[in-house]
């Protein structure tokens, strides 16, 4: 504990029950220990969130890659503006030729 043996706490705390006296230092420890459990907790709420930050980014991250993927397969799935004239040319003669067997089937 902070590098130090049971020779130096004893020390320690014969020099904090010299200067505090004896009935003040239960009082002194039990306010010590509130405030590191109190520290503790603060500590704790501090990693969760940033742990939850950490995870929302992470979402974030797979949300964007989504998008990504879906917006690539819809631009690749539309025909190119080449494509739509020559289907559109390819669909105009295949009419005409329909008519003309329709008309002659008559």
């Amino acid at each position: 504990m902070f590098n130090m043996g049971p020779v130096e706490l004893i020390i320690i705390l014969a020099v904090a029950l010299i200067i505090i006296g004896p009935k003040k230092l239960p009082d002194l420890a039990r306010s010590l220990g509130k405030a590191l459990g109190e520290f503790k907790r603060a500590t704790n709420d501090f990693k969760n969130s940033i742990d939850v930050d950490t995870t929302i980014g992470d979402v974030h991250t797979a949300i964007d890659e989504i998008n990504d993927d879906v917006r690539d397969a819809v631009i690749t799935n539309e025909p190119a503006p080449e494509e739509e004239t020559e289907n559109a040319l390819e669909n105009d003669e295949q009419d005409i030729e329909d008519k003309k067997k329709g008309s002659e089937d008559e």
